[in-house]
């Protein structure tokens, strides 16, 4: 019986052959691009309280780490951004924001 390592799938990163493992991008991809330009505008509002501008400011800090899985980096930050949605101070216009920005992460692949 001949093995080839030059099947379909790949070889992965251990040198056996199977699904390729994908390497981590440095480069954050379409959709988290336009969620961090999101949180970018959130944090800017002057008319939200700056205890919540600060915790966007978290939760994008989350969402840079680049040491850090992508799945997990995500997780954080809806965490972050759920308590911050649930928070009393918080202007209705703002609460509608974070809630459309913690539905484009939970979508993300």
């Amino acid at each position: 019986m001949n093995v080839s390592t030059n099947s379909s799938k790949g070889v992965s990163a251990n040198g056996f052959a199977g699904p390729a493992v994908p390497t981590p991008s440095p480069e954050p991809s379409v959709a988290m691009k336009g969620v961090l330009d999101l949180l970018h505008e959130l944090s800017q509002d002057t008319s939200l309280p700056r205890n919540l501008r600060r915790g966007i400011q978290g939760a994008m800090d989350q969402l840079n780490k680049q040491s850090v899985a992508e799945d997990v980096r995500v997780a954080s930050a809806v965490g972050i951004l759920d308590d911050l949605a649930n928070d009393s101070n918080l202007p209705v216009h703002g609460r509608t924001s974070l809630w459309s920005v913690i539905s484009r992460l939970e979508s993300l692949p």
